[in-house]
């Protein structure tokens, strides 16, 4: 029993009644003529309120309402959506990817334990690519009928808004979110009250109490935690209420309430899982809260953690060893000494499951998922070869290449990742169930015979949309006052739709290096300002509010942003979230990436990018490596540096990347027909969609997830399905 999170606005004419059900559903954010329905009824006020449609219904004039309600024309393109989505509740045999494949799993659900999701703006629970990865996890999902539950955080601030103070230093604004503006229902229970569980924290005698809320994304449900509940103690009611906000026994304390309150909040809800996975070791402490549900049944911990093994599934997303969360032994004492007693173990074995070479005496995280779940991956081919070497000695005595611990290259939900103008390109010229296909390389052959003069027209167009985007945000925050002009030129007022565009946009750590191309500022100017071949750059993201480094690396762009010899071909693109992102994959014609190899895990910005045309320049490192292997003419390589000091080889691959766009790119785009077409960049465009986009797709992604982990994990869990008694607490 639910009960939504607003007031609700003045009644929809009939005619329409669906839109209100339709909005809080976010199956409408990845349906272009579902969003569109909303856009229609007040482009600017869809606009203002960031295009949640929520908050549009409850502001939208009344007169407005009623004129679509007697638009013969609007009325045919609401019932074709709404038709869409009531199909999207058919789940019978054979209706789904799941159902036609995988049968098996069609009744088994899996839970997917997250610290953040990316699915839209309007849930802001995700700070970046970990989170937008997970959302997109949950749309495939439902996409291919795959049963899966996610849980979360409800976090009430979000992550941060961006500011840029006068001198380009990152300002961390904590959001103030709109009470109801989120698509978020609350669980009740039998009785009609909040269905709330408990978690004690540091303090065996003392729970607090834990709120459900619940977000409907297509066929799939997340449920997120929120301990802002009338009777805790002031201290608590804000644990859950910022993403990655606080200290480090903050952090505990959320994913102790992640882990922990997320089976519990399952179980309360009678959600029965089958089998587990755990996205990144924040979600770890679901796999001690299972392990002591059947201690509570009189198993002995050994047997207990045998069938949690056999049931879960484990992803590391970082070879960066401080993305790896470690508490030390004081606070495990603090927040576990009375819990690792109802696991049957002692202080030494309890500490010893978080035990890593690297980590000294601290807690690892990601060492205790890896412990107790049964199926490991990393989430590129180097990735995993770099995971092994990392956490070998988990396994002494396996050989390090043979430590269990595969990998499953990232994919990206391709219809929120596609512009609409080029998906309805797509929808012209691919067979007609593409969307239903996109794993398959074969339905994207037809991209190679979209004439050149229809595809060229849809990359500028979206070339258009994303500078008159960044235009119209600078004239927002110009209008309110909130930025002087050096701010409004570091916004790009002099980017135009001509000039070849570059992108750069990624969370702002420094081994991602974003100020690599500014390493000859001469040179760079030479290949910005030439004035036969000109090149702008657009830069985006944020760094973490406790990185100055990465700050330091926003402040430069935005110091060099104002530098006469570029002549307002730089930009920083301020605040950056999914529908800024998004227009940089669909506007730019080149996706820079030029992280400091070996260190970037995956990346899936440039999977985004090349899914609507944009050629790759970036460093052999992670997806890159498979990307550039499967279709060279999708972009361009650079091998990394083989300088062992990091001076030296940023000096070497800020080289390369030089060479690359005097050379190859910047040449190649420029070389026209009569007809003003670059007719091989076309070319390779069209080839990057074709070759990539299937390979890359989240589709692909959680298809090899079923095929190679959730299967056999579901079957291991299978084998001792009941319900645990041990669900009642601490």
């Amino acid at each position: 029993m639910t009960d939504t999170n607003h007031a609700r606005p003045a009644a929809l004419p009939d005619r329409i009644g669906g839109l209100r059900p339709l909005s809080e559903n976010l199956w409408w954010s990845w349906q272009p003529h579902a969003e569109d329905l909303y856009r229609e009824l007040d482009p600017f006020l869809f606009a203002s309120v960031e295009e949640n449609p929520v908050l549009l219904l409850r502001d939208v004039a009344p007169e407005r309402l009623r004129r679509a309600a007697a638009d013969p024309a609007y009325l045919d393109r609401y019932d074709r959506v709404m038709a869409e989505f009531a199909a999207l509740l058919d789940t019978g045999p054979g209706s789904t990817w799941v159902g036609r494949h995988q049968p098996g799993l069609a009744e088994r659900p899996v839970a997917y334990f997250s610290a953040e999701f990316g699915v839209h703006p309007t849930l802001p629970i995700y700070s970046g690519g970990l989170g937008v990865l997970a959302g997109d996890h949950a749309k495939a999902a439902s996409d291919l009928g795959l049963p899966l539950v996610g849980i979360s955080l409800l976090y009430r601030q979000g992550y941060l808004r961006q500011r840029l103070g006068h001198d380009g230093w990152q300002l961390d604004v904590t959001p103030s979110l709109e009470p109801g503006a989120e698509p978020t229902t609350l669980v009740r229970g039998d009785d009609g009250e909040p269905l709330c569980i408990e978690v004690s924290l540091d303090d065996p005698n003392a729970r607090i109490r834990i709120q459900i809320w619940r977000v409907q994304v297509g066929r799939v449900s997340l449920y997120l935690l929120d301990t802002d509940v009338e009777g805790n103690p002031q201290w608590t009611r804000t644990v859950s209420s910022r993403l990655y906000g606080g200290d480090q026994e903050h952090r505990l304390r959320q994913e102790k309430i992640l882990g922990i309150g997320g089976v519990r909040a399952l179980r309360a809800m009678g959600i029965g899982p089958v089998y587990w996975h755990g996205n990144e070791g924040h979600a770890a402490f679901h796999l001690l809260e299972r392990v002591r549900e059947w201690v509570n049944e009189g198993l002995d911990f050994e047997e207990a953690s045998r069938r949690v093994i056999a049931s879960s599934v484990f992803t590391s997303h970082t070879p960066v060893p401080a993305g790896h969360d470690v508490f030390p032994p004081y606070l495990m004492d603090r927040y576990f000494g009375f819990y690792w007693p109802r696991l049957g173990l002692s202080r030494e074995e309890f500490l010893a499951l978080g035990r890593h070479d690297a980590s000294g005496d601290g807690f690892n995280m990601t060492a205790l998922s890896m412990r107790l779940s049964g199926f490991r991956n990393g989430v590129s081919a180097r990735h995993g070869e770099i995971t092994r070497s990392m956490w070998h000695d988990i396994w002494p005595d396996i050989e390090p290449p043979l430590t269990p611990i595969t990998s499953i290259t990232n994919g990206v939900h391709l219809p929120t990742w596609i512009s609409p103008p080029m998906q309805e390109l797509l929808d012209r010229h691919l067979p007609a169930d593409w969307e239903q296909r996109m794993q398959d390389e074969d339905v994207w052959e037809p991209v190679l015979e979209i004439p050149d003069e229809e595809f060229w027209a849809v990359r500028e167009q979206n070339n258009r949309d994303l500078l008159a985007y960044l235009h119209e945000y600078s004239r927002r925050r110009w209008s309110s006052r909130e930025i002087d002009p050096r701010q409004v030129v570091a916004a790009g007022p002099f980017l135009q739709p001509q000039p070849l565009t570059i992108g750069f946009a990624r969370r702002f750590a420094t081994y991602k290096r974003a100020t690599l191309i500014f390493s000859d500022p001469d040179r760079l100017a030479r290949i910005l300002t030439n004035r036969e071949r000109p090149v702008q750059l657009i830069f985006a993201g944020k760094a973490h509010p406790a990185d100055d480094g990465g700050k330091r690396f926003i402040q430069e762009i935005f110091w060099r942003s104002l530098d006469p010899r570029f002549e307002g071909r730089i930009a920083f693109a301020e605040d950056y979230d999914m529908l800024l992102a998004s227009r940089l994959y669909g506007g730019v014609d080149v996706w820079l990436n030029n992280p400091r190899a070996p260190l970037e895990a995956s990346g899936t910005s440039g999977m985004k990018a090349a899914a609507n045309g944009a050629l790759n320049l970036s460093i052999l490192d992670g997806w890159w490596i498979e990307g550039f292997h499967a279709s060279p003419d999708a972009g361009w390589g650079i091998e990394p540096s083989a300088e062992l000091l990091d001076d030296k080889a940023d000096k070497d691959d800020a080289e390369a990347i030089y060479a690359a766009l005097e050379r190859e790119v910047v040449p190649l785009f420029y070389d026209r027909d009569d007809a003003n077409l670059p007719r091989e960049w076309i070319r390779r465009s069209k080839e990057a969609i074709r070759a990539l986009a299937p390979r890359f797709s989240s589709q692909r992604m959680v298809i090899e997830y079923i095929d190679r982990l959730y299967v056999p994990a579901s079957e291991g869990g299978a084998r001792w399905i009941k319900e645990p008694a041990g669900a009642k607490g601490d």
